[in-house]
């Protein structure tokens, strides 16, 4: 039985009941604990900060709270139970966590600020200690914006210490200071290794928090584009036609997200899955029939219609059960949005009788719509890659038409009113799409044809058109060998 959704009124109560709990259980802890009020008001703030951003998720509130609440907890832990210095707490972790699981650098200077406030209150630090923490942050998560590798996190981790200590002697010049007994014990090997420890907790807790948050990572991402899947690999084998389409679309999809700055390897993993549910009968898509002549030649439109419409569904079926994550799941409807089934739609109508009415609606796909720009480039890109390769002998310019008017098309047809992909954004992504599919369709030299003389030697037999005194031929041969 389906709940019903909660109307705008009963959104709000529920995160403000939500939210003053929260605030009563922290105001409770740090009373009995006795630690400054400051800490449940700069969670306070960090709410109203992200109802005014527009992002008034309380989902995300929670994930953020989640970690600055361990931070408190561990900024307690070793303050009470363990004779650690203070500079060993890994603040920098909290703003690098923040910046690989959301990638947004509004939330990650919030996260940064507020870590290194938090961990300053708890600990009764002044100023010093507070800038010192913070900038450690922001240079952690400025390191690992788009990370890939393993690397980038030590690299990372590299740096925070160098900022670390570098803040250490900025903000304490002092002779006294740096030559007292317990400088090294206390400040200098803490920080130090402040920023290596930083990116071991994030390298072993950052799959932990993409379930607990269900959001998807470049790591994540990634391990998804390997060809040893287990659904990437069955595809290879039981859709080899579905599989290299779905190549030619990641090639194209991802070249235009780069174009308008959206996710690029997000768009390029959700190609590879999208169309997983042709597996379950692969011989009734085109790619996929070799010599055995089209299957739908010799059944009803109604019933194409059916087995078309149901690889949207099987395939839905099969990345929940082989746990896909959400975000690569919605690929599967959305690159197809409320399209039309415009070929079965045309032979119902032809085959009808008088008096019969065909619905159009019962040719459309059931959405929805793209909800994100990467979903409407994938939609755009399977779209257009079909129709190229049903051009007859295509060159740049047949090209550059049929990418204008699919991608027209599919504006007018309201496929695209669901995402915030700008006019612009829409235009880069046509010539983004033009310029590679010239390059795979561009035509190939004829070289001249062999044939044997009586004595067993070859001849190269001149052709007018591949003539050797060209010198322009000659030219062409070269650069295509």
């Amino acid at each position: 039985m389906k709940t019903k959704p909660m109307t705008p009124k009963q959104e709000t109560i529920l995160n403000v009941s939500l939210g003053v709990l929260f605030f009563l259980i922290l105001a409770s802890f740090c009373w009995i604990m006795g630690y400054s009020f400051g800490i449940p008001l700069l969670f306070v703030l960090l709410g109203v900060h992200l109802y005014f951003l527009h992002k008034a998720d309380r989902k995300l509130f929670l994930h953020l709270g989640l970690l600055l609440t361990l931070l408190l907890f561990l900024s307690h832990f070793i303050t009470q139970y363990s004779p650690l210095s203070y500079y060993y707490i890994p603040v920098a972790s909290i703003a690098m966590l923040t910046m690989l699981l959301f990638n947004d650098l509004s939330l990650t200077f919030v996260m940064a600020l507020g870590g290194s406030l938090l961990v300053s209150i708890t600990l009764g630090g002044d100023f010093s200690m507070m800038l010192n923490f913070f900038f450690g942050s922001l240079t952690g998560a400025y390191f690992v914006r788009d990370a890939r590798t393993r690397g980038q996190l030590i690299t990372a981790g590299v740096f925070v210490s160098f900022v670390h200590v570098m803040c250490l002697f900025a903000f304490n010049p002092s002779a006294s200071f740096i030559l007292a007994p317990n400088f090294k014990e206390q400040y200098l090997f803490p920080l130090l290794a402040n920023g290596l420890i930083s990116s071991l907790i994030v390298a072993a807790t950052l799959k932990i928090f993409e379930y607990i948050f269900g959001v998807l990572t470049n790591y994540s991402l990634l391990e998804l584009s390997d060809f040893n899947q287990p659904l990437l690999k069955r595809m290879i084998l039981e859709a080899p036609g579905s599989y290299h389409h779905s190549l030619v679309v990641s090639n194209l999809a991802e070249a235009a997200s780069d174009a308008i700055g959206a996710n690029a390897l997000l768009t390029r993993v959700g190609a590879y899955y999208h169309d997983i549910g042709k597996m379950v009968k692969p011989e009734y898509f085109t790619e996929n029939q070799l010599m055995g002549g089209n299957k739908h030649d010799n059944i009803e439109p109604s019933v194409s219609r059916l087995v078309i419409l149901n690889h949207v569904k099987e395939g839905i079926e099969l990345a929940k059960k082989n746990k896909l994550n959400p975000i690569i799941i919605d690929f599967i409807p959305q690159h197809h949005g409320t399209g039309l089934m415009y070929y079965f739609y045309q032979k119902s109508i032809e085959i009808a009788e008088d008096n019969e009415e065909i619905n159009e609606e019962d040719y459309r796909y059931p959405g929805p719509k793209p909800q994100r720009r990467e979903t409407a480039i994938v939609l755009l890109a399977d779209s257009v890659e079909g129709a190229t390769r049903a051009i007859d002998e295509p060159n740049p310019n047949k090209i550059e038409a049929t990418v204008k008017k699919i991608i027209n098309n599919k504006f007018i047809d309201g496929q695209l009113d669901e995402c915030n992909l700008t006019l612009k954004e829409i235009d880069k992504i046509s010539s983004t799409f033009t310029r590679i599919l010239s390059a795979m369709y561009h035509g190939r030299v004829k070289y001249p044809e062999r044939s044997t003389s009586k004595n067993g030697s070859t001849v190269k037999k001149p052709s007018e058109k591949n003539s050797p005194q060209s010198p322009q031929n000659n030219q062409d041969s070269q650069s295509n060998s």
